[in-house]
């Protein structure tokens, strides 16, 4: 008896155990239930990839996105699966690990690149559902507009201004040339008195000239008369006493 109740205990034990190991096992696999799934579109592609895989879109439908760089967004099909972790990885520029997503969910994934970078790979790992692939849903690449009022701004006040100042001095240049003759016609008409001046000059030079010889001669001569009359004068008074 002792035997056979020994033999029915052991055999209990064991048929617990078959049974409670198949719940550990499916209690154990059901902690973590997230897997990876790949991107659907063909890779590499750019934001502005026209292939039909993915639309283009304007800079509102990326929200977070820096300006000047390209948007892309993912999502996940259906409604019973969420993003745990997005690996994307552009050249240039290299991998990115996303772990912050949408809005509006955790369905919705935004990642900004370089403008005109490649995306070569992108795998999501997920949680819910049972998906094989998800999308990128469509892009929001860098446009030309965004640089155009820049470009217009700097261009048109820098011509403007550097064409009407150089035009407007070297058409009122012509007048100093018109002062410079005039004031060089007086430079000519100050020659003649210049040489009414020099013969002026001469002519008194001449007259000094001729003026010193006559009252010199002039002086010589009184001199002489006085002197002979004075001999006349004591010659007739010597005669007058003999």
């Amino acid at each position: 008896m002792r035997t056979l109740t020994r033999v029915g205990a052991l055999s209990a034990v064991a048929a617990a155990a078959v049974f409670s190991a198949p719940a550990a096992a499916h209690a154990t696999g059901s902690g973590d239930d997230s897997y990876t799934v790949q991107l659907r579109q063909e890779l590499p592609r750019t934001a502005t990839t026209d292939d039909g895989g993915a639309p283009q879109e304007g800079r509102d439908e990326c929200p977070g996105i820096p300006e000047g760089q390209d948007g892309w967004h993912f999502v996940l099909p259906g409604n019973s699966s969420d993003f745990v972790k997005l690996t994307v990885t552009f050249e240039p520029g290299g991998q990115q690990v996303v772990t912050d997503f949408g809005p509006p969910s955790d369905k919705h994934a935004y990642v900004a690149s370089q403008p005109g970078a490649e995306l070569t790979s992108a795998v999501a790992e997920v949680r819910g559902g049972d998906l094989e692939l998800f999308n990128l849903s469509h892009t929001c690449p860098v446009t030309d507009d965004s640089a155009e009022p820049t470009s217009s701004a700097s261009s048109e006040p820098s011509e403007e201004p550097s064409e009407e100042p150089s035009g407007t001095p070297s058409t009122e240049a012509s007048p100093s040339a018109e002062d410079s003759g005039d004031s060089a016609s007086p430079a000519a008409s100050s020659s003649p008195s210049a040489a009414a001046g020099g013969g002026s000059t001469e002519g008194d030079l001449a007259e000094t000239g001729n003026g010193a010889p006559v009252g010199l001669i002039s002086g010589v001569a009184a001199a002489l008369l006085a002197a002979g009359g004075y001999l006349v004068f004591r010659r007739r008074k010597a005669a007058g006493q003999g």
